[in-house]
């Protein structure tokens, strides 16, 4: 049985079925000086897929198919739950592929004898049966190469790494030339030893490669060109993440840890170690092998600093632990459940419509009215909250998981609880450098009645007298209200606000979210009204030689009856968690809110004080 041999060029690579694609033989010239007509060979798929064509040892099976670039070829390798030879002689191959160790591929060919014919030195092989394919490890083709080996997802083809790059096109094309070219020479080499002209048969194969060469020069010259277009057109890939568009899973491992450990546990590390990086990465491996991610976190950072530095800081976000933190902490706050509001950066100008242009009828060849409209902008400076936790050195050497959960919910809630406040806060007015108005301030108002519908569409009505979108309101107030709606019946017993309960909810397209910093106001807002920056990351610091002024609200500037307290005197460590955020009203409107709201509840299981015809 005669052999082509070829380079095995994996297309592409499955570790879950085991299946090869990639080219099985090419119409160029191999060493064995052999050149495949690809128009008379034949096949029945699917053939036998041997190893190093020992036909007493198959390995799977292959489908061929011809194409312009040769023969390509679609394996699998099966796989083997029973142990044996074939297990073990399978296991083997498919090892070796996968290590870059099996680099050919090779056919076994039946040639009748009417096949072939010989133009020099060189053998054509005219006809042939394709009886099996066989991986090798030294090809004969002398382009032989590895060029694109790729690893996918379980059950998904590869259809879109099947088509090379440009670069690829060049190297073929080039690879492509070389061999023809090379074939030309030995056509005139062959012809100058024997002193003689060309023959009809190698003149005419060695015009043909002539021709073939000039087809390829000018390819080359278009695929050059194209390639210089891209570099032109090539813009920078974004420094933010961008959400995947490829069609293949993504496939994440995470923690079973409580959110938040693993930030604690970096934390603590550093203040054990008294700062020294070195010795907290080899406290960190060594008391938390479940949480790896804290030592390469601290081996990222030489000093502490924050993830919003842009020169060095911001990467350590992509390790998951401060974002991790933030994850436990938005769904705490009102912010982070409030669907729909308006993202914009800091120091950013957000340009706003403020008033419309005039129009009206306008008869037969009379002018028509000139009109302007009327715009300003908003910017949200950079504003932030924080607050400092101080630890006892003896809980934190000796933290276990409790002691852990202990400081991060203390953070989360502590927060969480103060941006609450000052989100929805009446009182809470804007301080230049420090802090922004809550949405409430100077915000228009409504006593609450014992018709909790009623109240509700006046808010409504609120919104639509203005000329604000109904679509998309949301409503904040306490559990106690909210439970008291969801008590509610109508007089045929059923839910007068089905969908609602104490954690909130939804009713007629409304979203409604619970929070005991409402008290006893019900806040209706339009979310695409409201301008926030929030910078997404977490500020942490720790420090035990420090002095604090142990009030919740220290004094500034500190004045001579100040008292200090050392960190270090009594042996106590501060960690400091900070988190930029600001918020504004684009519109005047945008907020309205109910005052002294308590809803009665109903009695007995039914209320009778609304009617379906909605009256009281």
């Amino acid at each position: 049985m005669d052999r082509a041999y070829s380079l095995l060029t994996v297309k592409a690579l499955d570790a879950s079925t085991r299946r090869i694609s990639g080219i099985a033989s090419t119409p160029e010239l191999d060493r064995h000086g052999d050149r495949l007509h690809l128009a008379g060979v034949t096949f029945r798929n699917p053939v036998p897929l041997l190893f190093h064509h020992k036909q007493t040892e198959p390995i799977g099976t292959a489908t061929l198919a011809i194409t312009p670039d040769g023969i390509t070829f679609d394996a699998v390798l099966p796989t083997i739950a029973e142990p044996g030879p074939f297990k073990t002689r399978v296991d083997e191959a498919w090892q070796s592929v996968k290590a870059g160790v099996l680099t050919g591929a090779s056919l076994g060919l039946n040639i009748p004898d009417d096949g072939f014919s010989y133009a020099g030195s060189v053998r054509k092989i005219l006809k042939a049966e394709v009886c099996e394919l066989s991986l090798v490890t030294i090809p004969a083709n002398r382009a032989a190469t590895i060029r694109l080996v790729k690893s996918l997802a379980a059950g998904r083809r590869p259809e879109s790494l099947m088509k090379p790059t440009t670069a690829e096109h060049i190297q073929n094309l080039e690879n492509k030339r070389a061999a023809l070219a090379g074939r030309m020479t030995e056509i005139m080499e062959t012809a100058a030893g024997e002193s003689t002209t060309l023959e009809t048969e190698p003149a005419e194969e060695h015009d043909g490669l002539a021709l073939q060469v000039k087809s390829i020069d000018a390819d080359l010259a278009r695929w050059r060109e194209h390639e210089k277009l891209n570099i032109t057109a090539a813009v920078p890939v974004p420094a933010t993440p961008i959400v995947s568009r490829t069609p293949y899973p993504v496939i994440s491992v995470k923690s079973n840890l409580p959110l938040g450990t693993a930030f604690v546990r970096a934390a603590c590390a550093r203040l054990v170690t008294k700062g020294n990086d070195r010795d907290a990465i080899a406290y960190a491996e060594a008391r938390w092998k479940d949480t790896p991610e804290v030592a390469l976190y601290l081996k990222a950072a030489v000093a502490p600093g924050t993830v919003t530095d842009a020169t060095w800081a911001a990467p350590l976000v992509n390790q998951g632990i401060a974002n991790e933190f933030l994850e436990l902490l938005r769904p705490a706050t009102i912010l982070g459940r409030i669907p729909g509001l308006r993202n914009v950066p800091f120091n950013t100008k957000v340009p706003s419509q403020t008033a419309g242009g005039t129009y009206g009828w306008v008869g037969e060849s009379k002018p028509k009215p000139v009109t302007k409209l009327a715009f300003s902008s908003t910017s949200l400076g950079i504003s932030k909250a924080a607050g400092i936790i101080v630890l006892t050195q003896e809980l934190v050497k000796l933290s276990n998981p409790s002691a852990e959960a202990l400081v991060r919910d203390d953070m989360v809630k502590g927060i969480a609880q103060f941006l609450d406040a000052q989100f929805i806060d009446p009182a809470v007015a804007a301080v230049a450098g420090v802090n922004p108005a809550s949405i409430t301030n100077g915000a228009p108002t409504a006593a609450a009645t014992t018709n909790p519908l009623a109240d509700i569409m006046g808010l409504i009505n609120h919104f639509a007298t203005n000329n604000i979108a109904v679509d998309g309101v949301t409503f904040i107030l306490s559990a106690a209200n909210a439970l008291s709606l969801s008590f509610r019946n109508n007089l045929d017993g059923s839910p007068e606000f089905p969908g609602l309960s104490i954690n909130g909810g939804t009713y007629k397209g409304l979203t409604f979210i619970t929070s005991q910093a409402a008290g006893g106001n019900v806040i209706a807002l339009q979310p695409s009204l409201v301008l926030y920056a929030d910078d997404g990351g977490v500020t942490i610091d720790a420090s035990q030689e420090a002095s604090l002024q142990m009030d919740s609200a220290p004094a500034s500037p500190a004045d001579a009856t100040t008292v200090f307290v050392s960190l270090w005197q009594t042996n106590t460590v501060g960690l400091r968690a900070e988190r930029f955020i600001n918020w504004q009203k684009a519109n005047a409107n945008a907020v309205k809110y109910l005052t002294a709201t308590a809803w009665p509840a109903p009695t007995g299981g039914v209320d009778v004080q609304v009617s379906s015809r909605g009256k009281g």
